[in-house]
């Protein structure tokens, strides 16, 4: 996974898996297999949460232990069911790495949902090194390219499975080789052009987590972005649009005119300033309700559109099982966040359509675009700063390259501390700033692809179809194959 990208370990760890699973006796052992496997993915892959409980390390720090531990023991339960499913299925030989990638991208599909969803690090994210090989999650989904890699690992497992065994293998190789190169002839066929001279500026801060929320400095915190909004050269011309970050306004602007006065400071002359903030609204019966948003501001101060974000983190901005847990919530202020209603594309005057997202919400799968409203690019505004210098925001950009390349669109990524990136249609980085630097990038906003990718139009159908023709293929071999002959005449003729 980023930012290593250690991709020979593939082999060993899914071709030792395919052995263990293998050799369980049953499909329970065969679970814990896909369990252990799974904890220790999981535990390495998501370690960088221990930053957000170091930023009031006094009052959170104790749970390090038990938010990784618990979080990759539930995680791991997703590859114990895939693994379990697969032994269960019964058989031999190299069918059953057909039938352990088909009930891999199974749960991974899972995983993007329930519970309200959790899809981080999916497999096909191992790809996001190399722009040709991404590629194929224009035409098959990140899960269809992450069931391919399960099955291409896992074949080695069977060489020894004569015939049958060097052909899957063989198979496997060519089409693993056939991906990227199919990739690079996307890419070499693809048009680079700009979405009608749009003109963006991203604004990193690089405002530690740590003071971001103090009283004494928020107001500075926010002039900081101002002047970072309004530097030019005398060479460069002003922006369309100016972006700051998730909640980089820490202050609930509709309500305080002051503050909207400050931060109108910040808009280019005829453009817009996009930035995250809070939204709050009381109720009729006192109530208090509260969003993360975002807010799309005119020079004369005028609100022109709100988002809310719809996929909420736990602990983090609403807390489930609350009257269980009691207050555990990592973020500042002691209720929880609504959901909005859900994708939205604004209409925003001078600009294309676009989808906004907030935080992870980008790591969803066909959950990024309304597509009875399809926009012409993807922003999305973050606060990575709970993360840390960690593995944490080079996975999250991963996943928002992912969607750009599933939906045909650019996607404009703006975070406090970085990774702040422009990203093609087709997934490639065009311009970022590095984790933990402060700056501005100035880019013209790619164009969205004229033709959708399959992806876009269908979604995960297409997975879907996939999974049952490795399901139907894998499990006829499986239960065809000569070791499971030979068992049954050996048990005939001892009865």
């Amino acid at each position: 996974m980023p930012p290593l990208f250690l991709i020979f370990l593939l082999l060993p760890a899914f071709t030792g898996l395919a052995w263990m699973v293998d050799g369980a006796r049953n499909g329970r052992a065969a679970a814990w297999v896909g369990w252990w496997f799974g904890a220790g993915h999981f535990a390495a892959g998501t370690c960088w949460i221990a930053s957000a409980f170091l930023v009031d390390a006094s009052t959170f720090g104790w749970m390090i232990p038990i938010a990784i531990g618990g979080l990759s023991a539930l995680l791991a339960c997703f590859f114990a069911a895939a693994t379990g499913l697969c032994r269960m299925v019964g058989g031999h030989g190299p069918g059953r790495s057909l039938v352990l990638a088909a009930c891999w991208a199974t749960l991974e599909w899972v995983r993007s949902w329930i519970f309200t969803g959790f899809p981080w690090n999916l497999t096909a994210t191992v790809w996001t090194g190399w722009d040709e090989t991404i590629q194929a999650v224009s035409l098959l989904g990140p899960y269809g390219l992450g069931l391919l890699t399960v099955w291409a690992a896992s074949a080695p497992a069977y060489l020894s499975d004569g015939k049958r065994g060097k052909l899957m293998l063989s198979i496997a190789i060519v089409l693993m080789g056939a991906i990227p190169a199919g990739g690079a002839i996307r890419l070499v066929l693809a048009e680079v052009a700009p979405n009608d001279g749009i003109r963006l500026r991203l604004v990193q801060p690089n405002i530690s987590q740590q003071l971001k929320w103090r009283d004494d400095l928020r107001a500075n915190h926010v002039a900081r972005q101002v002047e970072m909004s309004r530097m030019l050269n005398r060479q460069e011309e002003a922006p369309d649009v100016v972006i700051w970050a998730e909640t980089a306004v820490p202050y609930f602007l509709a309500a305080d005119s002051i503050r909207l006065r400050a931060v109108t400071a910040a808009v280019p002359v005829g453009g817009l300033l996009i930035t995250g903030a809070p939204r709050y609204l009381f109720a009729d019966d006192g109530g208090l309700s509260a969003w993360n948003s975002l807010y799309a501001l005119n020079q004369g101060g005028h609100i022109m559109a709100t988002y809310d974000k719809f996929h909420l983190v736990p602990f983090g901005e609403y807390v489930p099982f609350r009257d269980i847990v009691g207050g555990l919530k990592l973020t500042e202020g002691r209720i929880d966040f609504s959901p909005g209603a859900g994708p939205r594309t604004l209409h925003l005057p001078g600009l294309p359509p676009v989808s906004p997202l907030i935080c992870y919400e980008v790591i969803f799968p066909a959950a990024v675009v309304d597509v009875k409203d399809r926009p012409a690019w993807i922003l999305n505004i973050t606060n990575d700063g709970w993360f840390g210098i960690s593995s944490g925001p080079y996975q999250h950009l991963a996943a928002a390259r992912l969607r750009a390349v599933e939906e045909g669109l650019p996607v404009v990524r703006v975070a406090n501390t970085g990774i702040s990136a422009v990203v093609d249609a087709h997934g490639r980085v065009i311009a970022h700033l590095d984790l933990g630097t402060a700056g501005v990038i100035d880019a013209v906003l790619p164009r969205a692809l004229a033709t959708l990718p399959l992806f876009a139009r269908f979604g995960n159908k297409v997975t879907f179809l996939i999974i049952i023709f490795f399901l139907v293929v894998g499990i006829t071999l499986a239960r065809r194959h000569p070791e499971r002959i030979a068992r049954s005449n050996s048990c005939a003729h001892a009865g």
